[in-house]
């Protein structure tokens, strides 16, 4: 693997563009509601990050991503395409995804949002699902291996009887949006053989997928993105980027509601 170590100047400028993703996610909140459709959520993101933050949505024309955020619902897992005919209903769950582009550096975030009154077992589901991004994160410093972040992603997730999605996966991330190392949400197999000792200055997403059934996917060969859930179950997901500290970790993208967010 091609890793690269960021700088303490790069990653202040990551630091700059976590900041802005973490701020569109906080921003579209109150929008989520019954009624909306994920396309006017696109739009509403969209012309944020371009007229407010004077930034760039990373997803749109990705490999020929057609919208500026993922809005995957209920048994969508990832990279679910915002339309103005999907619209939000009582008790959906839904995960917005951004990644925002500021000189030329990327900060990439996602977060699970309830639509109204939504039931307790897909609550419980997101809260594990943080519970994981949580417990990985707090595992992150130099001489951490990823074997050793899947391994408690999966342990926490499978212990509370849910399955980890194995085909999607986290990622290095800087001045490229998706570069080395994969960050796998399990510790075992390949993770085990190709494993990576983690270092100082190193930058990746932690993103863990959860889903409520069996761990299989299906992906939509219409649209060549959406993917479910093969037994159509609920699935959750959260995100951070973070860069690797001399003592632990900085996560780039956090929230003020979040207990490792620091002010800039």
């Amino acid at each position: 693997m091609n890793v690269s170590i960021k700088t303490p100047e790069q990653i202040a400028a990551m630091r700059v563009a976590g900041r802005l993703a973490a701020d569109v996610l906080e921003m579209i909140t109150p929008y989520v509601k019954p009624g909306i459709s994920t396309g006017e959520l696109d739009k509403i993101c969209h012309d944020y990050i371009v007229n407010v933050q004077n930034a760039i949505p990373a997803p749109l024309n990705y490999n020929g991503f057609p919208k500026s955020i993922c809005t995957s619902v209920n048994e969508v897992i990832c990279h679910g395409i915002p339309s103005d005919k999907k619209i939000l209903k009582d008790g959906d769950i839904l995960n917005i995804d951004v990644t925002v582009i500021k000189d030329g550096w990327h900060g990439d975030t996602n977060r699970m949002y309830y639509v109204g009154n939504v039931p307790e077992h897909a609550k419980r589901l997101c809260e594990v699902t943080q519970e994981c991004l949580y417990q990985a994160i707090a595992l992150v410093k130099p001489g951490c291996t990823l074997s050793e972040i899947g391994t408690v992603i999966a342990k926490h997730a499978r212990g509370k009887h849910y399955s980890v999605v194995e085909e999607y996966c986290g990622h290095g991330i800087g001045l490229v949006f998706h570069e080395d190392p994969q960050v796998l949400h399990y510790g075992e197999g390949y993770n085990r053989r190709n494993d990576l000792v983690l270092k100082e200055g190193m930058t990746f997403t932690i993103e863990p997928m959860i889903n409520a059934g069996k761990k299989q996917t299906k992906l939509n060969t219409k649209d060549g993105w959406t993917v479910t859930t093969r037994d159509r179950r609920l699935s959750a997901q959260w995100e951070h980027t973070m860069a690797v500290t001399a003592d632990g970790v900085e996560v780039l993208t956090a929230r003020p509601d979040e207990p490792f967010y620091r002010e800039l």
